[in-house]
């Protein structure tokens, strides 16, 4: 059977009230046109699903095909595009054509133009040869129409003709070349190049190079045309290479936005000079700057981006007008200018991009832009690249960055301070200058995270003398009087009631004072009581106490960040010992030691008082009794120099390194991709069949990508593996669902089988959802036959990661018209790995989502269950993880040297990111009991409950199938 060509979809919500052949015969012989209308609509409907319905053809000719409405004649052109105009044998014409073609013959000679114009475009639907070729006289007539909109029609018409049979119009080529030469309408002229660039490309060729001059001055349809005619042409006449390029040179400075991106693809496919590609990639930046579409902006930065890749080093010089993208007021265009950008800086423009990006920073403090938290940390993180790179530029950057320090939110400011950590490691002739900024700068830090990062470049990497006398004078006025219980009582004890009073009076914002309240005394007499002599007096004057001005560390102490106490231990004994090795002044020595232990003893006195928001925990106080006893105890210096002073060092030297391993093992893997290995093959143009595609023409390659033909077919193993039986073998109707997921849509291929010798009438196969999916495409009611197969899809729309269930049932007509049979469907459960993709996320981003998201799952972990196989309860802890990796679709963030070796136990971060641009954050934390079994849990969070509910029940899944 010939394959049949569908124009038209309409779907059909149920055939189960579907009209008989007399009922819509009745209809098209005695309504009126909106009743015809109606009907036409119904049987083209029905025709589209499969029923041709041929005895309805002499009706439509009769009743349908005289009348005047333009409704009707719409609707009928899409009827003569779909009904079956051969005899069953399938090679002769249908004798009701002939009445047909005559019809079509009288529209295409109608005085409106419209209905001309119209047939004309209707045409190009036909594909019967016999049916054309009476048409054909009245088709060239029209080219010599008065009205533009029917010559422009026409001319299409004449190449679609001719692209069917080209010996329906033999001189196709000259009637258009004709046509063309004569014509003064653009859209025609357009029209006739496209049709004599299919036909005859020589002709249009000579007409392109006769039109050469005036083709800028064109308008954009013509130039769009003459450039897609040179794209295509270029690849196989060579000749005119040379006047093409410069024509395509000419259009870049078209004004229409349009004509000028088809040029600068157009020349990028043609040719690989370095001008050329420059000045391409220019006129892309230009129209990022101009168009208002953010889509727009990101398409034409990719396409910037594809000619860094392919011309390497070419655009460097333009990585300043790119940076220019960054006045656009969206996100993902400045995210995608900057790291087109950050491939391109070289050290001749490294100093003019961190000027501007210093400005940019500026503006983040300035003004309130949308998302100006993240613009920050996108234009620290590029700053930071650019120091890492190039080493000139480091010192200035770090300086740079350190006038924000005490400006920027906690997670801008931690990243500057974890930045200059790595230069301060990376360049240690930076170390001097950069240290005494720090120290100088230290007064104005606000964070707790940026003090705890300066504390330990302080106590790391102050080695002389007078760093260590500058760092701990700075330190002594950070924390303020020591000790610092006793100071805070003191303060306590000189708070008046009237200081009191005036704190109460400015709570309440002018409100009355609290009423004295009578007491009976103990001998039964009656006493005035104040609320200012009572409890609430001493906690009014201790809040009075909390809320008083304090240098910034004791503040953020007395806050309760202990983990700064922690470091501020660490910190004063690196100081300390760092002073013993250099210093010979046994005096200064001593009285060093006996201040920091001053300070770390009285941070633990005032953390265990009601002078703090929170008690100190046991942790930070064993931290601090370590360094307190460290400091008492000089029997054992070496050893403990080698732990505070080297190991420490060593092992931030070794993630320092790592880190610098990672970037560049990903530059490689980039480079590969685009690298050339010495046994590719060479493609030469001019020993190359003209059938094959060069692959120069990158809008052909962008065309198949588009359309999807270059998409992998599944192979039938991957099939099957997706196919859900739906009912059991013994019911009435078999049915199993091939379960195809698109993008946001899943599919369900559901074939039926007939298991009985009764013809089922009006079954429907009803589906319906729970969680985030949403029936959007409903299956069609049908008859099926007995013993008969059929096939029907339903699509299910998907709105977000979640555990969805598909579920429904067969219904259809028992013996009587009042009994109706149901089978019931097994259920359809939504695999959520189709939706989740390892992703990567830097270490703070990481932490901050993990503070923001406020779903999680706890799911524990046991491989000492009865359903564990032998296998996974010998398996170790790094195997266990890979699995858990493998099964959930995430990547681990964790280093691969911190997993390396065999221990007891292990932590590891997890991340994964939805298509729908949902985020998944997982820690595992699990050990190895002496049995052998793996015991711990893993805490899965996320900004919505669906994401993080799915994938805690796979994992348990898991766990249940013995999977782990």
């Amino acid at each position: 059977m010939a394959e049949v060509f569908s124009y038209t979809l309409v779907h059909e919500p149920s055939t189960a009230d579907q009209p008989s052949v007399q009922d819509l015969k009745f209809q098209l012989e005695r309504g009126n046109d909106p009743i015809k209308v109606e009907a036409m609509k119904r049987i083209l409907v029905i025709m589209l699903n499969g029923d041709p319905m041929p005895q309805l053809l002499m009706h439509v000719i009769r009743f349908v095909m005289p009348s005047k409405s333009k409704s009707l004649k719409k609707l009928l052109q899409f009827y003569w595009e779909i009904c079956p105009k051969h005899n069953p044998d399938g090679k002769t014409l249908k004798q009701e054509m002939i009445l047909v073609c005559n019809a079509i013959r009288n529209d295409l000679q109608h005085p409106n133009e419209y209905i001309r114009g119209a047939t004309l475009r209707f045409l190009g639907k036909l594909k019967e040869p016999e049916l054309l070729e009476p048409l054909i006289p009245s088709v060239r007539s029209c080219l010599e129409h008065r009205h533009a909109y029917v010559r422009k029609n026409a001319v299409f018409a004449v190449y679609s003709i001719f692209s069917i049979s080209e010996h329906l119009i033999p001189d196709a080529a000259e009637l258009v070349t004709t046509f063309l030469q004569n014509e003064s309408d653009t859209t025609c002229k357009r029209n006739a190049f496209i049709a004599i660039s299919n036909i005859h490309p020589e002709a249009a060729r000579q007409y392109l190079l006769k039109s050469y001059t005036g083709i800028p001055s064109m308008d954009e349809l013509l130039q769009l045309a003459f450039i897609e005619f040179i794209r295509k042409d270029a690849l196989t006449e060579t000749s005119n290479k040379g006047r093409y390029l410069r024509l395509v040179f000419d259009l870049l400075e078209a004004s229409s936005n349009t004509v000028v991106y088809e040029a600068a693809s157009a020349l990028t496919s043609l040719t690989n000079n370095p001008v050329a590609i420059k000045a391409a990639a220019g006129k892309y930046i230009d129209l990022s700057i101009k168009e208002s579409d953010n889509n727009v902006k990101l398409i034409v930065l990719e396409r910037v981006d594809q000619l860094r890749k392919r011309h390497e080093g070419v655009l460097d010089d333009l990585v300043m007008e790119i940076l220019r993208v960054l006045s656009s007021p969206d996100l993902d265009v400045r995210k995608k200018a900057l790291d087109i950008s950050l491939e391109m800086i070289s050290s001749k423009n490294v100093q003019a991009v961190i000027l501007l990006l210093k400005k940019e920073l500026q503006k983040t403090l300035d003004h309130d832009y949308d998302k100006n938290v993240e613009y920050r940390q996108l234009l620290i993180h590029c700053i930071h690249q650019c120091a890492i790179k190039f080493a000139e530029v480091a010192a200035a950057v770090v300086d740079l960055l350190m006038d924000f320090i005490a400006d920027f939110n906690n997670a801008s400011a931690a990243d500057i301070i974890t930045f200059v950590k790595e230069v301060v490691e990376k360049y240690p002739a930076l170390r001097e200058p950069i240290l005494a900024r720090l120290i100088t700068s230290l007064g104005d830090v606000r964070s707790g995270k940026v003090f705890r990062g300066a504390l330990w470049i302080i106590g790391q990497y102050s080695t002389s003398e007078d760093d260590i006398k500058a760092s701990w004078k700075e330190i002594r006025q950070s924390i303020g009087e020591i000790p610092i219980l006793s100071s805070e009582q003191r303060l306590l004890d000189s708070v008046t009631d009237s200081t009191v009073e005036g704190l109460e009076e400015e709570k309440v914002n002018g409100s009355s004072k609290p009423k004295p309240q009578r007491k009976v005394l103990p001998d039964g007499t009656y006493a005035t009581e104040s609320a200012l002599t009572s409890d609430s007096a001493s906690a009014a004057k201790l809040e009075a106490v909390k809320s008083a001005s304090k240098p910034p560390l004791r503040q953020l102490i007395l806050d309760g960040d202990y983990y700064l106490a922690s470091s501020l231990a660490s910190a004063l004994t690196k100081l300390v010992l760092r002073y013993s090795e250099i210093s010979s002044d046994e005096k200064q020595k001593n009285l060093l030691r006996a201040e920091a232990m001053l300070i770390l003893i009285s941070v633990l006195r005032v953390g265990q008082s009601n002078f703090v928001k929170a008690p100190i925990d046991e942790d930070s106080v064993d931290r601090i009794m370590s360094c307190i006893k460290s400091l008492s105890d000089l029997e054992n210096a070496k050893m403990i120099d080698d732990i505070f002073l080297e190991d420490t060092h060593l092992a931030f030297h070794d993630m320092v390194v790592a880190e610098e391993s990672k970037r560049a093992d990903k530059d490689r893997l980039e480079k590969a991709k685009s690298a050339i290995q010495v046994d590719d093959s060479l493609g030469i143009r001019q020993l190359s069949k003209k059938a094959t595609v060069s692959e120069e023409d990158a809008f052909e390659i962008d065309i198949t990508k588009a359309t999807g033909s270059e998409a992998d077919t599944e192979d039938l193993s991957s099939k099957l593996n997706k196919v859900v039986q739906l009912t059991g073998f013994s019911d009435t109707v078999y049915a199993e669902a091939y379960v195809k997921v698109h993008q946001f849509d899943i599919v369900l291929d559901v074939l039926l089988v007939n298991q009985t010798t009764d013809t089922l009438q009006n079954l429907c196969v009803e589906f319906a959802t729970l969680g985030d999916l949403k029936v959007v495409e409903k299956p069609t009611t049908q008859n099926l036959g007995p013993h008969a197969f059929y096939s029907v899809q339903a699509t299910i729309k998907v709105s977000s990661t979640d555990t969805g269930v598909i579920f429904g049932n067969i219904v259809y007509d028992g013996s009587s018209s009042l009994e109706t049979n149901i089978v019931i469907l097994n259920d359809v459960h939504v695999d959520i790995m189709d939706y989740i993709h390892p992703g990567t996320v830097t270490e703070t981003q990481f932490r901050t989502m993990w503070t923001e998201f406020e779903w999680e799952n706890k799911v524990n972990i046991n491989t000492n269950s009865a359903s564990s196989s032998a296998s996974v309860k010998d398996m170790s802890l790094k195997d266990y993880l890979d699995g858990l990796v493998e099964y959930t679709n995430m990547s681990v963030l964790t280093p691969a040297a911190s997993l390396k070796g065999d221990c007891q136990f292990l932590s590891a971060n997890m991340y994964a990111k939805s298509v729908f641009g949902e985020d998944a954050l997982a820690n595992l934390s699990i050990e190895k009991e002496p049995s052998g079994s793996i015991v711990g849990h893993i805490r899965i969070r996320s900004k919505g409950q669906g994401l993080a509910l799915s994938l805690g029940d796979r994992i348990a899944a898991s766990q249940r199938s013995g999977s782990h």
